[in-house]
């Protein structure tokens, strides 16, 4: 089928991608666009229904996939099969993308987020994008900036503090400072003056020095060198 552009639904578009309302966080007074092969509307429910080739489009949001249901009544939304979702400098890629609308998006599916220099990927990530892009990743994850990647059983954190906390099984990597570290439970601090705490069997090494601990802090000089407590 030759695709449409769904002109007359912008209204509907604008709220499916509407901030807080739908799939992805947007401003509601921008224009919007559905585009697809095929869709359908239920006024009775108030189901739209996308399918083939979809690719929603308001602002500096873009979503696209193979099939796409929201449901105007409730503000709720999946998009699923080989999807892209771009959000200013946010690209997460994944299988499904489930909105409840209240600016939380669940991705299921190999996921893998990028955003500057920092990424994350799992296998199901909760991204809250109003609140300091908070990420969660129950069944563990792994975290990688430029100073290097944590991996956790669960992980969370908050992109833009550059400030993740792992549990269970949680190591850290830093090349760039040829050091390591790990223990039952991780806190990393990107900005300012870095450190990394970690608790629980605690361990670190660096140089071919290694430190054992129950409680192990490490600060992260700028310059590459680090300092341990």
């Amino acid at each position: 089928m030759k695709k449409k552009h769904i002109a007359l639904l912008a209204a509907l578009a604008c709220t499916l991608l509407s901030a807080g309302q739908g799939l992805a966080a947007g401003t509601g007074s921008t224009p919007a666009e559905l585009d697809a092969d095929t869709v359908e509307y239920d006024m009775t429910t108030g189901v739209i229904t996308a399918t083939d080739n979809v690719l929603m489009k308001q602002g500096e949001t873009r979503i696209a996939g193979q099939k796409a249901v929201y449901n105007s009544k409730t503000q709720q939304g999946t998009v699923t099969g080989g999807v892209i979702a771009v959000r200013g400098d946010m690209r997460v890629t994944c299988q499904e993308v489930i909105s409840d609308g209240q600016e939380h998006m669940k991705a299921i599916g190999g996921v893998h987020g990028t955003e500057n220099d920092r990424s994350f990927t799992g296998e199901q990530v909760d991204y809250f994008p109003q609140q300091n892009d908070y990420v969660l990743m129950e069944q563990g994850g792994i975290v990688s900036n430029q100073d290097g990647t944590f991996t956790a059983a669960r992980m969370e954190g908050w992109m833009k503090d550059d400030h993740y906390i792992g549990t269970g099984s949680a190591h850290l990597v830093s090349p760039a400072r040829n050091m390591e570290a790990g223990g039952d439970r991780m806190e990393y601090f990107g900005q300012d003056q870095g450190r990394v705490v970690s608790e629980g069997n605690a361990w670190a090494v660096q140089d071919n020095n290694t430190m054992r601990s129950n409680r192990i802090t490490i600060y992260l000089a700028k310059d590459g060198q680090t300092k341990v407590q």
